[in-house]
């Protein structure tokens, strides 16, 4: 009974890893991509009408896409969303071991698959952004699933009169339009299980195989020529799979887990009935070879899942935005262990503008510029990153609002629509007054299983500008809108033309002119800077005048001396702070500009000074 038991055991073990690894793969998911789930959701959009579902079914993979969509929904709770993602997994991985017949005491062979999705899903970063399959996150894996089924009832049909041969055929005329690529896999299975199956005979294997292989190649054009001409030629045999591709350049190296997961279901298939099912057989052998499964997908999944500091703080410096929790982001911008990009510098200015913190501590944050981590920048013609990450909420909340209109327009076109975008758009509707197209974005919001909120919520300021100009966050809004609005290129770098709008666009608003005065520091440009210093002086007359602001005039005025700074108030510690600057700076003559840089930062990292002196030739993304 003993040994009985011990085999017994074992033979479970395999089973008890799936469930293991699975679970152990859904809470890093929730530990380390909580922000990344969260704005996978928030550039998805499903909406329940039934004229969706039908522009999703005009082209081929259409139901993985409305499937896919609908189930990226509960993102929204990572923790439901992850669940539901989970219990795929484990319907892939009954469904394989049913398809394939594999045995308990090896079905941890069924983690490579599932090891392979995750993969597809956190090796992304910021394709996010550009990726035009939608539901991404969910499609393959319920694809798998299906094919694995049709499998299974392939498997379960007689070989009498040639029902088998028949499904091989069916199966990508019913498929193709629903899963695309995937159902196309489906029949290529088919026909190399065929070879290992009992019952059939040499010419129903050899008619099977070519019926399989002809309907491959011949569904897909038919479809082509009849219902779905809109997609191209070339990918009418990979549709339903992402398209890494910016303009002529393909990134394959994206593609490599959907080859291995393809070459595993097929190696299954060839193998069909070769894979033992009896008891476990030199249980330290067969538990070194689980032991070492286990190690390369463990160590495979980690060396390719991608962990960028940056992009995680832009993530969760985002989700604060998009709730306007600015202490929330200037939280995220403290104490960062490297250089940030300029879209987390952005997004700290623009909390610092909201809390009418910027003249007093807009240098007591590290800055930088450093470049996005992804492989779209490593091009001839790399891709401007910061657009996608914060161009859009910058024009919102700046006050150009038909810059965000416009961006978030050409990007549903390019991308599809997400309900970012339409958050954006009706943002953008209410400020300029065009409340007929604000409710019409509300209206499909309100179709979304968890933007209903939100659309609702947003309702109220349908009535009017009365309505609108009550709401703090759009009254600010509409004083930054008071100038000669005209629409003209970007050239796609967003901070160096906000600046440029401040600068050069003139308002009588305080607030805007608050921003203009900043905007001149971003160009220290002494001779921008004078008359706007003045014309903000002149509007804020009972306010301090800001550290920041202090600093630029004291600095430019010994710079220059055509400014007479003589009677100007100067804080103490401005002064003082600018003598120490000088005379350190004597001191350190001879050095280079970067051990200048560390040997000053300690003391004047916060001032202007240093960013004067020191933060050069930033490159703009």
């Amino acid at each position: 009974m003993k040994n009985i038991s011990n085999r017994f055991n074992l033979k479970l073990l395999s089973p008890l890893t799936c469930l293991v690894a699975t679970l152990v793969a859904a809470v890093c998911l929730l530990m380390f991509e909580d922000e990344y789930l969260w704005k996978v959701q928030e550039l998805n959009l499903h909406l329940d009408t039934s004229l969706f579902f039908q522009q999703q079914m005009v082209v081929s993979g259409g139901l993985l896409t409305w499937l896919g969509t609908a189930f990226t929904e509960f993102f929204y709770h990572p923790l439901l969303g992850t669940a539901l993602l989970t219990l795929w997994w484990w319907l892939l991985m009954y469904l394989a071991s049913r398809a394939f017949s594999v045995p308990v005491k090896w079905s941890a062979l069924l983690l490579l698959p599932v090891a392979m999705l995750l993969l597809t899903q956190v090796d992304m970063g910021y394709w996010i952004y550009y990726l035009k399959l939608r539901g991404h996150f969910f499609s393959a894996t319920i694809a798998l699933c299906v094919v694995c089924a049709a499998v299974w009832l392939f498997r379960c049909l007689p070989a009498r009169y040639w029902m088998r041969q028949a499904m091989m055929v069916l199966t990508p005329v019913v498929l193709y339009p629903l899963l695309g690529i995937y159902g196309l896999l489906a029949t290529l299975l088919m026909a190399v299980m065929a070879w290992r199956m009992n019952g059939e005979t040499r010419t129903q294997r050899i008619v099977g195989t070519v019926l399989a292989l002809v309907a491959i190649v011949a569904v897909p054009l038919i479809c082509y020529r009849t219902i779905y001409s809109q997609t191209s030629l070339d990918n009418i045999w990979f549709t339903a799979l992402p398209l890494y591709r910016i303009d002529e350049t393909l990134f394959f190296a994206y593609y490599i887990p959907y080859i291995i997961m393809a070459l595993f279901f097929i190696v299954l298939a060839a193998t069909y009935g070769r894979l033992c099912s009896g008891d476990v057989a030199k249980p330290r052998t067969w538990i070194a070879v689980h032991v070492v499964l286990l190690v390369v997908l463990v160590g495979g999944v980690r060396l390719f899942w991608y962990d960028d500091y940056n992009f995680h703080k832009e993530l969760r410096m985002q989700r604060c935005l998009g709730q306007q929790d600015w202490d929330g982001i200037l939280q995220e911008a403290t104490d960062l262990k490297e250089e940030p990009t300029r879209a987390m510098v952005m997004m700290k200015n623009l909390a610092l503008f909201r809390q009418g913190k910027q003249g007093n501590l807009m240098y007591h944050y590290l800055t930088g510029a450093k470049e996005s981590n992804t492989p779209l920048r490593d091009k001839e013609k790399p891709m401007n990153i910061t657009p996608q990450v914060i161009g859009k909420a910058s024009y919102l909340y700046y006050g150009l609002v038909n810059y965000c209109y416009r961006w978030c327009l050409e990007d549903g076109v390019e991308y599809g629509w997400r309900a970012e975008y339409l958050k954006y758009m009706t943002q953008c509707a209410l400020l300029n007054g065009e409340y007929r197209v604000a409710r019409k974005y509300i209206n499909m919001l309100k179709h979304t299983r968890y933007h209903r909120q939100w659309a609702e919520q947003h309702e109220r300021f349908l009535s009017g500008d009365d309505a609108v100009m009550s709401d703090q966050n759009y009254a600010t809004i509409r004083r930054l809108m008071n100038f000669d609005d005209r629409l003209s290129s970007d050239q796609t770098i967003i901070e160096q033309f906000l600046m440029n709008h401040f600068v050069f666009d003139a308002s009588n608003d305080p607030l805007y002119q608050e921003q203009a005065v900043y905007a001149a520091l971003w160009t220290k440009d002494i001779a921008t800077f004078w008359p706007l210093f003045f014309r903000y002086a002149e509007s804020h007359k009972n306010e301090p005048m800001p550290i920041h602001l202090q600093e630029a005039a004291y600095l430019y005025g010994h710079l220059e001396n055509r400014v007479d700074i003589s009677h100007m108030p100067f804080d103490e510690s401005v002064v003082n702070t600018y003598q120490q600057f000088m005379k350190m700076a004597e001191r350190c003559r001879g050095m280079s500009e970067e051990q200048m840089k560390e040997a000053f930062f300690p003391q004047f990292g916060h001032t202007f000074y240093y960013e004067y002196f020191l933060i050069r030739n930033q490159k703009m993304f």
